[in-house]
């Protein structure tokens, strides 16, 4: 027999306990983590607390208790328990704590304090931490080299590394800072040297003019001077000098396309006209194609509003294919967007999906009963459905690829041009193919050269075009006329939030009218709620039946608005999402905190829900200042600013 080779070892990454305790032993304290992660921060602190890590004496952990107490005296004693008040009081006596997006304001508050102070020595932090804090440290550490970017995960950039070393080197402390990256399988030491070498960064415009900035700048400017302001903007400035380097390459394209053109010549007759019609029945294919896409989209629409509770189906695209059961068919306020079903796959993941996940039609394969007392949070309750769906008989998969040949091959019209194709001189010539390769690459050129001149032409101006389209969207829907704005153009000035047309609209259609106050909160939350990441959950609303009327409604004009939107090639604004509403109306309702987060079906932690409760106090004030006088919106407005801003929300909006 011959040699078995020796399994080879795992790589050995040291654990985060690990590193502050190498950190504390060479004297590299205070640190900094960055973990990009919530949940990995939350993790970090507990491990360093389980592995039995204290970095403060005696005195100091009295220090931090009398410190925290006094920051905390004036929440609601019931609420510290859902805050998880008394792990983080643990973590911060060993002088270990968390900081991200995810925790309360006070929280995040007292660890910057305390880290300041030298009584917390070690913080695992996200990004945020990295922008907008003085809270410099001893050493930084960057587990990772990339993070998730809210769509995949991509390498760090220069900048983003040179600001978050930034924070290695107190000043007046410390005579020099330390960046510490840990060591990973397949980390490149070129690349993290070409990082923290960087010395210049790209700067890109992000501005772009919005419904509310537009109203503002025709009533102080007109539209010429506005249009006139916004052409010396940077964002154009960049647009122009892009233009230099296109058009350079627009004359390199020009000398050879006349250079191929000399090569497209054939005894047997024109190569353009033989190509001409194979571009044709390309194009015929492609078409037939599109129509059937559309007629699968159609019918893929149709059978998402079929589906019920219970139903047993197969996603056919996306990551999220395979089996799976329906706990809400999401017919219900997601406007012209399709159906937005919620499921639980085979793997026991709850998922909202849409259209893009059931590109052909979908049928119900079978049934399972979902209890009325499922929990779409609880893993018992997911385990044992997913259960029962894995043993529901389904039949096998049905292909499509014949049916689509068949149509393809009735068509009269694509008939036609194959006839002519193979009747042309051409198509007999020994060289054919070699011409045609030519024709290719001059075709090619030629498509490509085009895009560079409609490149130059849409970057020319691009600001003060986006700008036209934008006053010509708000001409249609009567907020401008020329240079007037008119009284509904007046009241879209004083609204600022990305929502702001879909709240202007809301305001002058009435859809706001005679609701209690909780229900207007449940309403507007559904303008400033946007959920993180892929998690979602079945939307729970509220029974008050003037709410499902006014979300009904605000889905049906946000509907109108992206379709004069599509009009003008614009695409501000997003649809409702009602995913908060069922918290902000039972929130206003005078419900506790922990009822309210627990009962919600949704991941919030708490400065998840005082963030979104901030932005719903926010336009709740705005609609105060700008609804109509006549209108009954200005004081349920007003009443549900007191019922909202109460409690732990009441306390960070204090401080």
């Amino acid at each position: 027999g011959g040699a078995v080779a020796p399994p080879r070892e795992r790589p050995w990454v040291p654990s985060r306990p690990e590193v502050v305790r190498h950190l504390d032993r060479a004297g590299l304290l205070p640190a900094i983590t960055f973990v990009f992660s919530r949940a990995g921060c939350d993790a970090a602190v507990s491990a360093c607390v389980r592995a039995g890590l204290r970095l403060t004496t005696t005195e100091e952990r009295q220090t931090i208790r009398e410190h925290v107490r006094a920051r905390t005296a004036s929440i609601p004693a019931d609420d510290l328990r859902v805050l998880g008040y008394w792990e983080w009081l643990d973590g911060l006596e060993c002088g270990i704590a968390a900081h991200h997006a995810g925790m309360l304001p006070t929280f995040k508050e007292v660890v910057e304090e305390l880290f300041v102070r030298g009584l917390v020595r070690a913080v695992f932090a996200t990004e945020t931490l990295a922008l907008g804090i003085n809270m410099p440290a001893r050493t930084v550490v960057l587990e990772r080299l990339s993070k998730f970017n809210g769509e995949t995960r991509a390498d760090i950039t220069p900048g983003e590394y040179t600001q978050f070393t930034g924070r290695a080197g107190r000043r007046g402390i410390d005579i020099e800072g330390h960046a510490v990256v840990l060591w990973q399988p397949g980390l490149d030491p070129v690349a993290l040297a070409g990082l923290a070498s960087a010395r210049t960064y790209p700067l890109r415009s992000s501005f772009r003019p919005s419904y509310n900035m537009a109203v503002n700048l025709v009533g102080r400017l007109g539209r010429t001077e506005a249009r006139s302001v916004l052409e010396s903007s940077f964002a154009q400035f960049q647009a122009d000098r892009a233009v230099v380097g296109l058009a350079r390459q627009v004359r390199r394209n020009s000398g050879a396309l006349d250079e191929l053109a000399a090569e497209l010549t054939c005894e047997q007759g024109p190569v353009s006209e033989y190509a001409r019609l194979r571009e044709e029945i390309r194009a015929r294919e492609a078409a037939l194609s599109r129509e059937g896409a559309n007629r699968r989209r159609a019918e893929a629409l149709e059978a998402l509003s079929r589906l019920r509770v219970g139903d047993v189906v197969r996603v056919p695209a996306g990551r999220r294919s395979g089996l799976a059961v329906v706990l809400d068919p999401g017919v219900n306020g997601h406007g012209d967007d399709g159906p937005r079903p919620v499921v639980l796959t085979v793997d026991r993941q709850v998922r909202r999906l849409s259209t893009v996940d059931f590109p052909v039609a979908v049928e119900a394969l079978g049934r399972v009963r979902v209890p009325r007392t499922f929990n779409p949070r609880s893993p018992q309750s997911r385990r044992d459905l997913a259960s029962s769906l894995r043993q529901v008989d389904v039949p096998p998969e049905q292909g499509r690829r014949a049916r689509e040949r068949a149509a393809a091959a009735d068509d009269t019209e694509l008939a036609r041009l194959r006839r002519a194709l193979r009747a042309h001189p051409v198509h007999g010539c020994p060289e054919r193919e070699a011409h045609l390769r030519v024709m290719d690459r001059h075709a090619k050129l030629r498509r490509e050269t085009d895009t560079l001149q409609r490149r130059i032409e849409n970057r020319t101006n691009t600001v003060a075009k986006i700008f036209d389209r934008v006053c010509a969207a708000l001409e249609t829907l009567g907020y401008l006329r020329g240079d007037t704005v008119t009284a509904a153009g007046a009241l879209l000035s004083r609204v600022y939030t990305e929502q702001d047309l879909l709240v202007a609209e809301c305001l002058r259609d009435g859809v706001w009218e005679g609701l209690s106050p909780a229900a207007l909160a449940a309403a507007v939350s559904t303008l400033v709620y946007e959920p993180r990441g892929e998690e979602a959950t079945a939307a729970k609303t509220p029974g008050d039946p003037g709410l499902r009327d006014a979300l009904t409604a605000t889905a049906r004009i946000a509907g109108r608005l992206r379709d004069i939107e599509a009009g003008h090639g614009l695409d501000f604004l997003r649809p409702p999402e009602p995913g908060f509403a069922w918290v902000a109306f039972g929130w206003a309702s005078g419900g506790s905190l922990e009822k309210v987060l627990t009962d919600s079906g949704l991941d919030l932690t708490a400065g998840d829900f005082v963030r979104w409760m901030r932005q719903l106090i926010d336009l709740l004030d705005q609609i105060v200042q700008v609804a109509p006088e006549d209108s009954t919106v200005r004081g349920v407005a007003r009443a549900a600013l007191d019922a909202v801003r109460r409690g732990v929300v009441a306390y960070a909006m204090s401080i």
